[in-house]
């Protein structure tokens, strides 16, 4: 079913900003569950959602966001060998995530149907980013389609561009902007997402872009109902979930009630004791339940007692203000730091708090090791090249597991927000590429605000000129709701999460901040939105705690280094005219790959009258500045004299005239045709000139226009010929 272009108008549009916001649903991918297309600008999203009627084996919901750039969108070709696209970049990962973040809470509880959402981005303009536009997509895909679904949701970018807090800017305003990011909205007023980054913005500026933000959403969601109200279908029936039988949660009750408390209450506990404690416990009161009632399936008499130790664990947070590591609600674990761990390394760092443990690294590059992004990535996001790279690492003996590793998209979303985090600080301009790694050792909650903290003092050990310090923290939070709405009744924020708190709770919401001001932000939250207030709570409480991870901090290291460690590299600027830079490049570059095979030296061209040379260390730097003179003597160019007589040798011969090499450290000149003789002459093989003859030539400068050397032959055959020069040694 479609609207006319004027019914589609009075329903589907609405203004933000100075662009118009539109959605249109019905004419394309009609096969699929639920499918949209919106448009801010002439940036244009399908989204398309389909889902399993069947419901899966796991206790938790298969869902799949997928979301791909089609570099046609753009008006490109893929620049890669096959020139089709290829498997997904980071951008697409990322935006993956975000999309995913934004309606996986909305789904009811105890939906396990598999469910896929694509996002296939059809057109892009180049000022509207399509993460936003995908995301309200999304959610009017999911709106008019037959999947439950307790939607919609509504996302908008913030911006502040001078004093003015914009919402939805261009990417143009963006690069003025002190604040990017993307808030995720639900009715009454709820959050349901947050990720971005910030320029060091004080507290009361965000907050003020977040509240202007969130009032934004409320609009779209009114427009979204009423696409839903106008063409959605009716939502499929759900069977409630299934539950356990009154008498097996008694017993589990009864038999686990004391044990849970007492392993929940004791401070001495450490992630793996406390985790190997309760496992103990729910074995013992599983064969404790299956004496009673042998009928039952251990799996679902499990399943109650998982369901108990978490209604144990966060009851004891919201009565008591008891945390299972006997913290207070607003009280940090103990942090240690330590930086210049091996003195091989050009920095790093150690950042240890509780039982996290991340190792940091910065390794300096030149130039040329720049990350370079694909043609729809710079089109949508305005970044060409990328000189600070963040790489997270996350082995599985983190969490005293086994496994492969590798880089995935948890590891993907987790460098992102720790790189966000550190990019603020970081000087405006550098001689070299930076690229920091961070590896998490043990983790147990945090650790992508870990590697903030440790990346900020590797880089301050490495002696990057850092505008200040940086640190993270993760605050949480624990709910007790309304049964019917949802509505939150009471509400507990705690400070720096662990990774039980995080798997039990209702939010992990990451932030890394300065003295100054907010560098990145995320909220990943479980229920199906938290008020607006708890947001800005959790906010304030966050900057005070960064505040005192700062403190801690600056007792390890204050301040950059003043100077780059020795074993650090050294880089210097070589500014040349245009004759020089052609011998030290040489033919195809030769000199340049040639130096930097021998010497480890990169050579990168950084205008038309220099370039830098990196080395790294200084030994090197040393050995390749006698290289590079050796170049530039061994190949010094003669200097002709205007109207001076030379004799040359033919090295080419072509259609339209002779190429004649006057001396060997000169490129062969062009003699024409129509130079070679007082006669009309086609080709040379007339003359009987061939390539190894010596021909005699008058030179007469560069052509101003070209800059080419000007020969010829035939005005010497005439009287009077002056005193011939012969520049070729014997």
């Amino acid at each position: 079913m479609t609207l006319t272009l004027r019914q589609l108008s009075s329903i589907l549009m609405f203004f933000l900003s100075i662009n118009t916001l539109k959605f249109n649903t019905g004419k394309l991918a009609r096969f699929a569950d639920g499918a949209a297309v919106a448009q801010l600008g002439d940036t244009s999203v399908l989204v398309t959602a389909v889902s399993q009627k069947q419901s899966s084996p796991q206790s938790f919901l298969p869902l799949t966001v997928d979301y791909r750039q089609k570099a046609a969108a753009a008006g490109r070709i893929p620049t890669n060998h096959l020139r089709r696209e290829l498997g997904p970049t980071e951008r697409e990962i990322l935006t993956s995530r975000v999309i995913d973040r934004s309606i996986r809470p909305l789904f009811p509880d105890g939906y396990f149907y598999s469910t896929q959402v694509m996002c296939n981005l059809l057109a892009v303009d180049g000022l509207n980013d399509p993460d936003v536009i995908s995301i309200n997509a999304a959610s009017a895909a999911l709106s008019v389609s037959d999947i439950p679904w307790n939607g919609p949701v509504a996302a908008v970018r913030v911006g502040i561009v001078g004093e003015d807090v914009v919402i939805n800017p261009t990417r143009r305003q963006l690069q003025n902007s002190s604040l990017n990011i993307v808030l995720t909205g639900t009715t009454q007023r709820r959050v349901v997402m947050l990720e971005g980054e910030a320029d060091r913005a004080p507290l009361h500026k965000v907050e003020q872009a977040l509240s202007q933000g969130i009032k934004a959403t409320q609009a779209i969601i009114g427009k979204i109902n009423e696409l839903q109200a106008t063409l959605g279908k009716t939502k499929r029936i759900l069977e409630p979930p299934k539950t356990s039988p009154a008498r097996i949660v008694e017993a589990v009750e009864s038999f686990a009630l004391n044990h849970v408390r007492d392993v929940l209450c004791n401070d001495d506990h450490d992630k793996i004791s406390r985790d190997q404690a309760l496992k103990a416990v729910g074995e013992q009161v599983v064969a404790n339940v299956k004496e009673i009632y042998p009928e039952e399936e251990d799996g679902a008499i499990f399943s109650s007692y998982q369901s108990f130790v978490k209604k144990i664990f966060r009851d004891l947070i919201l009565d008591e203000d008891r945390r299972c590591d006997g913290r207070g609600l607003n009280n940090l674990r103990d942090i240690s730091c330590s930086v210049d761990l091996y003195k091989p390394l050009h920095g790093s760092a150690l950042f240890q708090r509780g039982q996290t443990q991340v190792l940091c690294t910065v390794t300096f590059d030149s130039l040329d090791s720049a990350a370079k992004s694909d043609p729809v990535s710079v089109i949508t996001g305005g970044l060409k090249e990328k000189n600070f790279l963040l790489h997270y690492e996350f082995p599985p003996y983190a969490t005293n597991e086994t496994g492969r590793g590798g880089i995935g998209r948890r590891e993907l979303g987790h460098g992102a927000l720790a790189e966000r985090g550190l990019k603020a600080i970081l000087p405006s301009e550098s001689d070299f590429t930076t690229r920091l790694t961070s590896e998490v050792l043990e983790s147990n909650g945090s650790s992508s605000m870990a590697s903030v903290c440790g990346g900020s003092l590797a880089l301050m050990d490495a002696g990057v000129q850092v505008k200040e310090a940086a640190a993270g923290v993760a605050m949480g939070l624990v709910t007790r709701t309304e049964a019917d709405t949802g509505k939150v009744l009471q509400h507990k924020i705690l400070t720096d999460l662990l990774g039980i708190e995080d798997y039990m709770g209702d939010m992990d919401f990451k932030m890394a901040a300065t003295a100054s001001g907010l560098t990145a932000l995320q909220a990943d939250i479980k229920l199906p939105g938290i008020p607006f207030f708890v947001v800005i709570k959790a906010l304030e409480e966050g900057f005070v705690a960064i505040k005192q991870i700062l403190d801690i901090m600056s007792n390890t290291i204050s301040s950059p280094r003043k100077e780059l460690k020795g074993c650090g590299p050294v880089t210097e600027k070589l500014e040349l005219d245009q004759s020089k830079q052609s011998r030290l490049v040489s033919m195809g570059g030769y000199n340049l790959r040639k130096l930097k095979s021998e010497t480890g030296v990169t050579v990168t061209r950084v205008d038309e009258g220099s370039f830098q040379v990196f080395a790294p260390n200084a030994d090197a730097m040393a050995e390749a500045k006698e290289m590079m003179e050796k170049m530039m003597e061994d190949q010094k160019e003669p200097i002709l004299e205007f109207g001076s007589i030379y004799t040359g040798r033919i090295t080419e011969v072509k259609e339209f005239g002779v190429m004649v090499e006057l001396h060997p450290n000169l490129r062969p000149i062009l003699l024409h045709n129509s130079q070679l003789d007082q006669r009309k002459v086609s080709h040379a093989s007339s003359l009987g000139l061939d390539v190894g003859h010596e021909v005699t030539v008058k030179y007469f400068g560069r052509d101003p226009a070209s800059g080419n050397h000007r020969i010829s032959r035939k005005v010497l055959q005439s009287p009077g010929i002056p005193l011939i020069r012969n520049l070729n040694p014997k």
